[in-house]
């Protein structure tokens, strides 16, 4: 890992290492907890059409999750951004243009946060691609919980099928983890086809679906 950097994307794993947590202590991998409860996520919306889909999906499963937002999503659909919170979901930061902390100045970084946070008015961040500065965790950390995340289920891949993505879920998941998935347009044939089979999957197993309140 480079120096002055906190960066969960120098490699592509759906689990993350154990040994990254304690390093970056002050940021939110997962929720430390013996009770059957996992923490659903979604990067980079409100999208037009995907956003509504996936909320008609965690309704079935009588799920909250978390919806980490992109300001430039939220002016573009208002509409949907209301939807979510309609639906009893938690709000995050997820910058207003989703840019790299590696690759933005501390002062266009900071910019970009509030400005977002104008428009989500929440107290948790998630930083784009998991990628942010030590100088700026350090500026935002009295203000914002950093949200990182514990599971990737890679519906951003290309590559990858639902199948895939709900397996790699459903084999690393486990309770209090932090789970992420994409309400954006990249990702609509896998999040829309594998987020029923991992909500399936754990209510089966007697899990709730939380949100990062």
């Amino acid at each position: 890992m480079a120096r002055g950097v906190y960066d969960l994307s120098f490699v592509y794993l759906t689990k993350t290492p154990e040994f990254l947590k304690p390093i970056a202590s002050d940021l939110l991998w997962d929720v430390q907890t013996d009770e059957k409860v996992l923490y659903i996520t979604f990067d980079d919306g409100p999208h037009p059409e995907v956003t509504p889909l996936v909320l008609e999906i965690l309704k079935k499963f009588n799920a909250k999750a978390t919806f980490f937002c992109v300001g430039g999503n939220v002016e573009r659909n208002p509409n949907v951004f209301s939807m979510v919170k309609r639906g009893g979901h938690a709000i995050g930061n997820h910058t207003y243009d989703h840019e790299s902390g590696w690759d933005t100045s501390q002062y266009a970084y900071i910019k970009t946060y509030l400005r977002c946070q104008q428009l989500t008015g929440t107290q948790i961040f998630r930083p784009p691609y998991g990628k942010i500065k030590r100088e700026q965790v350090k500026a935002l950390k009295d203000h914002t919980q950093i949200i990182m995340w514990d599971v990737l289920s890679g519906d951003f891949d290309q590559k990858r099928d639902p199948e895939k993505c709900a397996s790699s879920v459903i084999k690393h998941a486990s309770p209090g983890s932090i789970i992420v998935f994409h309400d954006s347009e990249k990702a609509r044939e896998n999040v829309l086809g594998s987020l029923p089979k991992v909500l399936e999957h754990f209510a089966n197993e007697g899990y709730r679906f939380l949100s990062l309140d």
